[in-house]
């Protein structure tokens, strides 16, 4: 007689769906990695493209030789100071009061009203240019404190990467596409009905780049809500020992204390953030002065704004593939390839004199930009403690800002000194080459040991301890 059929086996796993793949395929995973899209109309059109431009052809017009040039590099140093200050306090008082959310809510707020207020600006306005110019960095650099330390919350282990390059991606295609628009109407305005022709007053001829930067406030307002609809809020846990119903105010900083200390048992996250300190001086660099530098040797504004819409669409393919490269090869190998290519790319800037020039260094930029910075988010993300996300993040947005401090302080440095702006590009490659040079040290497995022992210390104090409103 026959016995029963054979149980089925599990058969072979099902295939992984492209979003999977890509690491969105979860609505908050998306949801938080639209902001990426969001804000990265202000990193494109603001930080990088249209008003460095503008700020030296316009704004600081009556400005002679490189003065613009070392003008912008000062307003970028003050704005980074500013933000590098803020962030370690702010980060703290997110994580104490649970309130990740609700600033990074006020923080893009701050940041769409002070770039949409660039369209008062005009010849001559240098000084007003520049506030508003530091109030849109100070609020972009805060927001994405907040925005990063909900990482560690919204991905799994296994998925950090991966999502992190993710949301670098969709920042390409988000700011490159508004740049896109940007670049048609102020070529082409008559194509959407504004001023057009050769006897244009002022104020019609600007027109078209002042409106871009309204367009960057309503974009990045607009792209945020998925996060705030779709992302939860964190709940805050009380560490061992910290008393409760004291001000939010002073247990932000008794929390930024306790990370200070707890740094030292972060030996590999601090690592990382002190490469990443000195790295990612060179990758500001290149990313806040290189159209300034374009438009200072003559490059055409066309060719300026195309090339670096070419850095976003080249940057969409490229970030997604240092994501899957980082699955074979590790983070932290990925991320000293891309320093590689940096280096390259100050010598390429060094000798650049033509449009050809600019385009080719656009190019090698958009390949390793948005992968190199993701995976450095992530690549720290993965070293540190959840619970304490938005402390360790507070540091991880100093790192970044003193970060991009430097580069733009040895700008102004340099052209006051020899008066040009090609010897401070090609000096870039020291930060490269010193960044690298410390990453290399960094354990990730032994940094990731450590923050998990951390975060099971956290549980069982936790455990023992009353929980706080969120």
């Amino acid at each position: 007689m026959a016995g029963p059929p054979p149980t089925p086996g599990p058969g072979p796993p099902r295939p992984r769906t492209l979003l999977a793949r890509l690491g969105l395929d979860r609505a908050e995973l998306r949801a938080w990695a639209a902001y990426d899209w969001a804000i990265s109309g202000m990193q494109t059109v603001v930080m990088s493209a249209v008003f460095p431009i503008y700020f030296v052809r316009v704004a600081a017009a009556d400005v002679p030789g490189a003065g613009g040039t070392q003008l912008l590099a000062r307003w970028n140093a003050i704005a980074l100071a500013i933000a590098a200050v803020l962030s370690p306090a702010l980060g703290a008082l997110a994580d104490t009061r649970a309130a990740k959310k609700p600033l990074l809510a006020a923080f893009t707020a701050l940041g769409a009203l002070s770039t949409s207020a660039l369209f008062l600006v005009q010849r001559g306005d240098a000084g007003l240019a520049g506030a508003l110019f530091a109030a849109c960095m100070v609020a972009g650099s805060a927001a994405l404190v907040f925005y990063e330390s909900l990482l560690p919350h919204v991905a799994r282990p296994g998925e950090v990467d991966r999502v992190s390059t993710a949301g670098y991606a969709l920042g390409y295609v988000g700011g490159g596409l508004l740049l896109a628009l940007n670049l048609l109407w102020i070529e082409r305005p008559e194509w959407f009905g504004l001023p057009h022709g050769p006897d244009l007053p002022a104020q019609a001829r600007t027109l078209p780049a002042r409106l871009a930067f309204v367009s960057v406030g309503v974009w990045w307002l607009a792209f945020s809500l998925p996060l705030f609809l779709r992302v939860r809020e964190p709940p805050r846990r009380l560490e061992a020992g910290e008393p409760a119903g004291r001000s939010p105010l002073w247990m932000a900083f008794v929390r930024l204390a306790a990370t200070l200390r707890a740094l030292r048992g972060h030996r590999q996250a601090f690592l990382m953030l002190l490469a990443f300190l000195v790295y990612n001086d060179g990758i500001q660099t290149i990313i806040k002065m290189a159209t300034a530098y374009g438009a200072e040797i003559g490059i055409g504004t066309g060719a300026l704004i195309s090339a670096i819409l070419l850095v976003q669409f080249v940057g969409i393919p490229c970030t997604f593939l240092f994501g899957a490269l980082a699955g074979r090869i590790g983070a932290k190998r990925s991320v000293l390839l891309g320093l590689a290519v940096y280096a390259g790319i100050a010598v390429l800037g060094f000798r650049m004199r033509t449009g050809a020039h600019f385009f080719a260094l656009a190019l090698l930029v958009g390949v390793v930009q948005g992968g190199t910075q993701a995976l450095s988010r992530s690549l720290f993300a993965s070293m540190i403690p959840p619970h304490r996300s938005g402390e360790f993040f507070g540091f991880y947005g100093v790192f970044e800002k003193f970060a991009g401090l430097f580069g733009p302080l040895a700008f102004d440095v340099v052209i006051g000194v020899t008066g040009s702006s090609r010897n401070a590009i090609l000096s870039v490659i020291a930060f490269f080459a010193a960044g690298a040079a410390l990453l290399a040290f960094v354990d990730v497995e032994a940094g990731r040991r450590e923050a998990a022992a951390s975060e099971a210390a956290a549980h069982d104090a936790g455990a023992a301890a009353p929980r706080a409103g969120g």
